[in-house]
């Protein structure tokens, strides 16, 4: 299993997580900053998860401010650097709802409420800095191993719950040279029409994010070979309909990319 440089955390973000912890509150580092340390990659950002509310967060640091409306999170400043602290969530969907896309995401949850909710295994990951030990709900120290992209849960359910954690999927698997589960690649091809009901901002932001992910070539590849591209951007598809790319999108029983070893 991989292991985590403890050198490479923040020196602020570590000391969001002690103050917090020191409050009597339960506070992590979380997700992608914890991903890129297990794989020797400088995080770009360190993001904290706690027990406490937006509202108790505020009053922890006078260094902060409650931002967001679908998501409400609060912002730590140090100087011009932001430590993004966040109150564990639970699925906001009920159960009987039929339509799965999330619309509101403000429901707090326990710990293990706020890993299972997250997109990938990979990105569902806890760092204890008092412990100094990796807390894994959701298998993702295997599949980081594996260097495999698997979601939380059915992927059928987490692509229509939010479509645009198939864009996600295709900017993790080309950053890090990973592969995909075989029902996570499925899912992402028989669901991709959803994208198309994001909002545009949010599609912009996350094609943004995967043009400067450091793999923007190995994205487009992607992009084109499960036929995300046909939705998101027709007229560019065309253009790139050549020596070497699809015709027409990929049947659903195409086998996924394999990572590289």
């Amino acid at each position: 299993m991989p292991s985590l440089d403890r050198s490479g955390i923040d020196a602020d973000a570590d000391r969001v997580v002690r103050k917090l912890n020191r409050a009597g509150y339960k506070a992590y580092l979380v997700g992608g900053c914890v991903r890129d340390l297990l794989v020797a990659r400088t995080p770009k950002d360190f993001d904290v998860a706690t027990s406490a509310t937006p509202n108790e967060i505020k009053a922890t640091f006078r260094n902060s401010r409650i931002i967001g409306r679908r998501f409400r999170l609060a912002h730590v400043f140090f100087g011009s650097k932001i430590i993004e602290t966040s109150t564990f969530r639970a699925n906001p969907r009920d159960e009987d709802d039929h339509d799965l896309l999330i619309r509101r995401d403000n429901v707090f949850g326990t710990e293990t409420e706020d890993a299972r909710r997250r997109d990938f295994t990979i990105n569902g990951l806890f760092y204890d800095v008092e412990r100094e030990e990796v807390i894994d709900h959701v298998g993702g120290l295997a599949d980081l191993d594996a260097k495999l992209i698997r979601t939380i849960g059915d992927p059928e359910v987490r692509f229509q719950e939010d479509p645009v954690r198939m864009l996600r999927a295709i900017k993790f698997a080309a950053r890090l040279e990973f592969g995909f589960e075989e029902a996570t690649w499925k899912a992402l091809l028989r669901w991709r029409g959803e994208i198309s009901k994001c909002a545009p901002p949010r599609l912009l932001e996350e094609i943004h994010r995967l043009m400067r992910g450091g793999a923007c070539r190995r994205s487009f590849e992607l992009l084109v070979e499960t036929g995300t591209l046909a939705i998101l951007s027709p007229y560019l598809a065309g253009l790139l309909e050549g020596s070497g790319a699809p015709a027409s999108p990929p049947p659903l029983i195409a086998a996924p990319p394999r990572p590289t070893i």
